[in-house]
């Protein structure tokens, strides 16, 4: 495999030398599979036999040990860049650590290829791995969720480190409190409650645990939210037709998320919801579309809109690659594989930037909450608009019930005097 991308022999030697030559080998081999260019092929695998020597001098015996070298070896080989400006920097050591996850993700089985958490970190609290066991076994976590324990959990030893806190039973409600204030300018409220909510489980189970000596999780106050307090972010319908001609159909990504749009706006889809949709889940001779396994646990079928199955049409006959998977959309660059739902938000937003469309938090759900505000304009039942867009509860649909935005788009130009 390594004689198609290097042509001289004292370089497939060198590479064929290093004590982890079997794992580069396979990844070559997938990156080929994967449609990767030769180009790419040459990049990486040096970098990987650099992360192979570091590793090894620092005691690294079996792939296995890899991960825990990973971010020390990125902030290495950043360190000796010759990048100018810090945020070349940065960008270099974000795309090594992409490339060493994706290895270890195809040589590893148990390693999933995502980083720990957004600021990676060393746990050096024992009593981690029983946390998150607990977590996992007892609570039934998802790897999502876990995810954002992990994240906040290494904001928490973080500041620890730098107070120089060593155990747990130094904890008291003001250090508990000074990291409240040290987080919260920097994070919105809705973060600063993604954050402190796993900081309070954890000192529920390290009281439970016996670990510290009182329960400190009432010290933690985390910020209220209301009812029915926020607004949809919904737009107008002519604004989705600017958004919707913004989109090139003359290009593979065009036509691709073309199809997305329209599945986004037609039924008030999550972007979740849309990345798992597979071919089974189309029936074309009854003109019937089904959303399996929604947020609220169930699924839902749907009458295929013509405009949207000539999308999904046009797609699936031009651009779709040929491959066993059974998923609707995929990827355009290599690795091709099927659309994460973080890619098709991102779709959204660029279409929404692209169209001029000032809105807060640009997204996916920005053309959710237009779905079901179209419907509610329709005077549908909030229960039918619920069941159409698979709201759990009727509670989650009654915010859309708060504001009728076209009466007060009219009043904002003086023409709606009339409604008063």
């Amino acid at each position: 495999m390594l004689e198609h991308y290097f042509l001289k022999p004292k370089t497939i030697d060198r590479i064929r030398a290093s004590w982890i030559a079997g794992g580069i080998e396979t990844y070559v081999s997938w990156l080929e599979g994967q449609g990767h260019s030769a180009q790419t092929i040459h990049r990486r695998v040096p970098l990987l036999v650099s992360f192979g020597e570091y590793s090894k001098g620092r005691g690294a015996t079996s792939i296995e040990d890899l991960p825990k070298y990973l971010t020390d070896f990125a902030n290495h080989c950043e360190k000796q860049s010759l990048c100018r400006s810090d945020g070349a920097r940065k960008t270099l050591n974000r795309e090594i650590r992409g490339c060493l996850r994706q290895m270890l993700s195809i040589v590893l089985p148990a390693y999933d290829g995502r980083a720990r958490s957004r600021r990676a970190y060393v746990p050096r609290f024992d009593f981690l791995d029983r946390f998150f066991k607990f977590l996992k076994e007892e609570r039934g976590l998802s790897k999502a969720s876990l995810r954002v324990y992990d994240y906040s959990l290494g904001l928490l030893q973080s500041y620890f480190d730098r107070i120089g806190l060593a155990s747990m039973q130094d904890l008291s409600p003001p250090v508990l409190g000074s990291f409240v204030l040290d987080i919260k300018d920097r994070l919105g409220k809705a973060a600063l409650i993604r954050v402190l909510c796993p900081v309070r489980v954890l000192l529920r189970w390290l009281y439970r645990e016996r670990l510290t000596g009182r329960d400190l999780s009432t010290m933690i106050e985390v910020p209220r939210t209301y009812e029915l307090s926020a607004l949809p972010r919904s737009i107008s319908w002519d604004e989705v037709r600017l958004m919707l001609e913004a989109v090139d159909r003359r290009t593979v990504v065009g036509r691709r998320d073309y199809a997305i749009l329209l599945l986004l706006v037609t039924y008030g889809l999550r972007a979740r919801e849309i990345a798992t949709i597979t071919l089974d889940d189309i029936d074309w001779k009854a003109e019937r579309l089904r959303i399996r396994d929604r947020k609220a646990g169930h699924s839902t079928g749907y009458p295929l809109s013509s405009v949207v199955g000539d999308a999904i049409i046009d797609y699936l006959k031009k651009d779709r690659p040929k491959t066993a998977d059974r998923h609707l959309f995929f990827r355009i660059n290599a690795p091709i594989r099927a659309m994460s739902w973080q890619a098709v938000g991102s779709r959204a937003v660029h279409y929404l930037r692209t169209a001029g469309i000032d809105i807060p938090k640009r997204g996916s759900h920005t053309l959710r909450h237009t779905c079901v505000q179209r419907l509610v304009d329709a005077q549908f039942s909030l229960k039918q608009i619920g069941d159409y867009v698979g709201h759990g509860s009727p509670d989650t649909t009654r915010i859309y019930a708060k504001v009728d935005f076209e009466s007060l788009r009219e009043l904002a130009i003086g023409l709606g005097e009339d409604l008063l």
